[in-house]
This record gives structure tokens, C-alpha cells and sequence, in this order.
């Protein structure tokens, strides 16, 4: 469901002026919406709640992020704690869905914060909602006493007082300091160049492809000259389990030779046998096999 402005006022009005559950009407909703699938009960209760993801929606327009996408959030996360919610655990909804109204906006805000990710994990996201926070206290307590802190210890601080290691805080305060631009963008002093001609390819190289197309044919001439050793049984059993897309079984060609698993499997490390005298004849070490293995 995408909300525009005019929808996010309608939401906001509705959630306001919806009831108030107090804790047993919340515990018989949530109890007939878990045993019996009741989606009249899920809907209320969601809907007694909406007011609360709003409003937790709200504090993270800082960051940037259109407020309707964040109410959006904010229900997804609402929805989920009502599926997950146990009403036997003592605990009200409005505790319990609190923190998947969260996860589920500051995961929305992250995504699409940069291009660039800036991570996921718990130290992750405790650095990017709480940086600039923790900073400005910093430098609020050097400015008071009259101190003038430098970056490295300004991060070192932050570093304790997030509880994440030093790395990450550096990490995060790089990206959280730059932005985004266009990779069509000229580069200064490089006329007519785009940035996205600087980007490496991640795809084969072609001298790559050609040495790789070289090998292969050279190994599977190896492997057709090793294949003459072999009588036309040895042929067929060598085929049939190494060389199909869906190798047969012992058993399949045991069967249809007439012969026990114990002697197909034989019969085939003998023919793999001979053919690595071949190859070892033909290339002084055999390396060809390792396609058979």
C-alpha cells in the first residue's frame, strides 16, 4: 500500500480517533486472531495500535525518508508483531509491537539512506541512529569546559559510548559524510569522462576466456585419445558415470549388463585406471583426470 501526503493526514486522523483496548479486550483479540484466525480481531487490535507506529514513524523523518514510505514501514512493522505476538507470555501488545515497528523502519531507513550500504548489523545500526547523537553530547561537554577535542578521539569516545569497535565508528563516519553522485557525472580535470568508465569490470576478461576456451579444448582432446584405450564396456560405464549431466548408478548399469554394483564399480576403476596411463603417457602427469573426478 503506498501512501502520499493526503493519505498519511487521513491515516494520522484515523489512528488517532481509533479506541483504546485496555488489557483484557487486547488479550481475548489477540488469543482469537492466534487459535482461531479471526481477522476481525487481527484488524482491530492492528488498528488500536496504529497510532503508535505513526507516531514512532515520525521521529525518524530526520533522517531524510519520505513520511509516507515511513508509515508504510511502520504497519509492515506493526502487522508482523500482531502475527508473532504471544498472548500468553504477560506481556501487553503495545510492548511487544514497539520493537518490530522500530526494526522495521530503521531497516527501511538504512536501505535507503545511500546508495552505498551501510551495513546491517547490531553495531551497525546502533552507530548510524545513534552518531550524530552521541557526537554533538562530545562536543556540547568539550565546548562547556572549554576543550577543543580532535576527530580521532571524538571517534574513540563513540566509540566506547556506542560500545562498538573504533573501526566501525571511522567506517560509519566516512559514509555518513559523503554523498551520493551521479556516475554520469564528469570527472574535474578529465574531459568527456564519466565516472562509470572508472568502474573496474567484475565480469571474465577476455584474455581470461580465451586461455580458459584454450584449456578446455586441450583437455577434452586428452580425454577423447585416453577414451581409445578403453574396450567398448569400459567405454559405456566410463560415459554413463562420468560423463553425464545426471550420472547413473552402479545398480542402473549393473542391471542392464547383467552384472552385480560391486562389478561395475570394478570395472570402472579399472577403466580409470587405464586412462590415466594414457594421459600420463600423452602429458607427462595426467592432469586431464582431474575432469573425471
Amino acid at each position: 500500500m503506498n501512501y502520499d501526503t493526503t493519505g498519511v493526514r487521513t491515516v494520522t486522523r484515523q489512528a488517532m480517533s481509533a479506541e483504546m483496548l485496555d488489557a483484557e479486550t487486547e488479550l481475548t483479540l489477540a488469543r482469537a486472531w492466534r487459535d482461531d484466525g479471526c481477522e476481525r480481531s487481527l484488524h482491530r487490535l492492528v488498528n488500536a495500535y496504529m497510532r503508535l507506529a505513526v507516531s514512532m514513524a515520525s521521529k525518524y523523518r530526520r533522517y531524510g525518508a519520505p513520511m509516507p514510505d515511513l508509515v508504510q514501514e511502520a504497519s509492515v512493522g506493526l502487522m508482523k508483531a500482531a502475527e508473532k505476538f504471544d498472548p500468553d507470555r504477560g506481556v501487553r501488545f503495545s510492548t511487544y509491537a514497539v520493537w518490530w515497528i522500530k526494526a522495521s523502519i530503521q531497516d527501511y531507513v538504512m536501505r535507503n539512506w545511500s546508495m552505498v550500504r551501510t551495513g546491517s548489523t547490531s553495531s551497525q545500526k546502533a552507530l548510524f541512529f545513534n552518531l550524530r547523537r552521541v557526537r554533538a553530547k562530545f562536543e556540547r561537554e568539550a565546548g562547556a569546559a572549554g576543550d577543543k577535542i580532535d576527530g580521532q578521539s571524538l571517534r574513540e569516545k563513540i566509540a566506547i559510548e556506542v560500545g562498538v569497535p573504533l573501526r566501525d565508528v571511522e567506517m560509519m563516519d566516512a559514509r555518513l559524510a559523503g554523498s551520493d553522485f551521479s556516475l554520469n557525472a564528469q570527472q574535474a580535470g578529465e574531459e568527456g569522462r564519466e565516472w562509470v568508465e572508472t568502474i573496474e569490470d567484475d565480469g571474465p576478461q577476455a584474455e581470461h576466456m580465451v586461455e580458459h576456451s584454450r584449456d578446455m579444448e586441450t583437455a577434452r582432446k586428452w580425454l577423447t585419445d585416453a577414451m581409445v584405450s578403453l574396450n567398448a564396456r569400459e567405454r559405456m560405464i566410463i560415459v554413463e558415470r562420468k560423463l553425464r549431466d545426471e550420472p547413473r548408478t552402479l545398480e542402473s548399469l549393473g542391471d542392464e549388463l547383467g552384472l552385480s554394483k560391486e562389478r561395475i564399480r570394478q570395472l570402472e576403476a579399472q577403466a580409470l585406471k587405464k586412462m590415466r596411463r594414457q594421459l600420463e603417457g600423452a602429458t607427462g602427469n595426467g592432469a586431464a583426470m582431474l575432469a573425471l573426478a
